[in-house]
């Protein structure tokens, strides 16, 4: 289930402010969060303002990978508006392994 979230528009003018998204998937759910930054806004104002954090409270910006479209990026990357932060979840395997596994099973 993909849910998108848009922040109501406000009366006040938009000038110095960037549209971002932040977006983060599960397996069962998948979010992308739209919101309003400051010009010169880093990737973790992102992630703070969007409220995910406490959505889903499994996200820990020290283990958690994060990237802007499918591009790691660090935690103090200044975005452009348009840009997607994503949140990347932990691999379950390695993809290496994961091949060489399959491989040697056919085999």
């Amino acid at each position: 289930m993909l849910s998108v979230t848009v922040p109501k528009k406000s009366s006040s003018t938009n000038i110095g402010k960037m549209r971002i998204e932040v977006a983060y998937a599960k397996p069962s759910e998948q979010i992308i969060l739209c919101l309003d930054l400051p010009e010169g806004g880093t990737a973790e104002m992102a992630i703070l303002q969007s409220g995910i954090l406490q959505r889903f409270p499994e996200i820990n910006l020290e283990c958690n990978k994060i990237g802007v479209f499918s591009k790691l990026c660090k935690l103090d990357c200044v975005l452009r508006s348009g840009d997607r932060v994503e949140i990347y979840r932990p691999l379950l395997a390695d993809p290496k392994d994961a091949r060489r596994n399959r491989a040697s099973a056919r085999h």
